[in-house]
């Protein structure tokens, strides 16, 4: 588990978000469309519900039991994704509508303001020529000081809260269509993506093996054994020569999860399957997983290297823990992880986030296969990662050395996915 104050600190602000969001929810589609007390109260206690849920989503849940949690934590999490996109809804209908006005404004005081009347002036003799004035409008009255000032205009209230209900029911059917194609798209079975990749050094005699890489399936209250079954059926079907998962394969303790990872037992590689950690396994003990995991038959690799192949032709598969727990003292050591390593060899890395591509690749390293960033996983969330991350999704290449991001193959939160899509990554080597 992280550290308690880092827990406090990230309880505190999420919870402080999600208040003022409800709060502001509550406003729009409550408050601002009906003067009746009973919608009002209806709209307070809604609120106030689905915001307390939400908060203890991400703090509760942590120490209840995870089946216990399922139904709860499936219908919370869709209303963060259907309330995200609600909110923005809001902002652009209602953006929208405020600058329909004031156009709407401009052009009628464009349209009602008098054009200026000039008039010329006497001018004593001898003077260069007349002197062009304007002259007020025949009738107007007197100007004082206050004169340019806006006249109040009484307040429709009926039209105002028309435009509020308007606003509202736009925002709603707009989000609940994209939250429902969100919803479809996240559950699909996720999408498969080939890349080839001329790996440096690779011996001929291994020209063409595969891999199949997994990222962030976050199994947990939302993604469970049956998710995991059509996934491993998925990979199984492309005939790898090796599985590699990418960390973040977990959100949830051994004993509640265990039954759904099981599944991995069942993929089909000849040279095996392969974990590194992400952090959310840090969340949950990733002592206990790495355990876990070596007892299902899948090689965790903690900031080490293994042969694949034979005497006759083989690679290195290197693999190191989170970047982000180095502070822990059990996190990415990539000197630790290439010890002993003939740097001549052919080498793919395995590591969770893509930081430190450029340094890997100077190491020594052909290929990175790396997840973590989910692509941003819905709109808008991935216009902010992309601008976050150098190598948010998909394939890289610099001086003949790679780097692949993955999307990731399940979800984590809103079990939304829109504009970038969930996958299972086959990639090829070549030599």
């Amino acid at each position: 588990m992280d550290s308690p104050v880092r827990f406090i600190l990230f309880a505190i602000v999420t919870g402080i978000i999600t208040v003022l969001v409800h709060m502001y929810l509550y406003r729009r589609l409550f408050a601002d469309t009906s003067e009746h007390r009973v919608w009002r109260r209806v709209g307070m206690g809604v609120m106030t519900v689905l915001a307390t849920l939400l908060v203890l989503s991400w703090s509760v849940t942590r120490f209840l039991p995870m089946d216990a949690m399922f139904a709860v934590a499936t219908g919370v999490w869709m209303w963060m994704g259907a309330a995200t996109y609600l909110l923005f809804a809001l902002w652009a209908v209602g953006g929208a509508r405020k600058l329909a006005q004031r156009l709407g404004r401009a052009r009628v005081a464009e349209a009602t303001s008098p054009a200026p009347q000039v008039v010329p002036a006497l001018v004593p003799a001898g003077a260069p020529g007349p002197v062009e004035l304007a002259s007020p409008q025949v009738g107007a009255a007197p100007r004082h000081a206050d004169a340019g000032a806006p006249s109040a205009e009484p307040v429709d209230l009926e039209r105002r809260r028309f435009l509020a209900r308007a606003t509202a029911g736009g925002a709603v059917l707009a989000s609940g269509g994209l939250t429902g194609y969100g919803m479809w798209s996240a559950f699909h079975p996720p999408q498969v993506n080939e890349v080839t990749v001329k790996l440096p050094g690779l011996p001929r005699a291994l020209d063409g093996f595969t891999i199949v890489h997994l990222s962030d399936i976050h199994v947990g209250p939302v993604i469970q054994r049956r998710f995991m079954d059509e996934l491993v059926a998925r990979c199984n079907a492309l005939r790898p020569d090796l599985v590699a998962i990418t960390g973040d394969l977990v959100d949830g303790n051994v004993p509640s999860l265990a039954p759904s990872v099981a599944a991995l037992r069942e993929l089909r590689a000849p040279h095996g399957t392969y974990f590194v950690t992400g952090n959310h396994e840090y969340y949950w003990n990733h002592e206990a997983w790495a355990e876990a995991l070596e007892r299902m038959g899948v090689g965790v690799l903690r900031n080490r290297h293994v042969r694949i192949g034979d005497a006759g032709a083989s690679f290195d598969l290197v693999g190191v823990d989170d970047w982000a727990a180095r502070a822990s003292g059990r996190g990415y050591d990539l000197e630790k992880a290439v010890a002993g390593r003939d740097p001549e060899r052919a080498a793919v890395l395995l590591a969770h986030q893509p930081s430190n591509w450029r340094v890997a690749a100077e190491a020594g390293m052909g290929l990175q296969l790396s997840g973590h960033t989910h692509g941003g996983q819905f709109f808008p969330f991935t216009l902010a990662v992309s601008a976050i991350w150098e190598h948010d999704a998909g394939h890289f290449e610099e001086h003949g050395r790679h780097l692949y991001v993955s999307r990731g193959t399940g979800f984590w939160g809103p079990p939304l996915r829109v504009g970038s899509p969930s996958e299972i990554v086959k990639v090829t080597l070549l030599a």
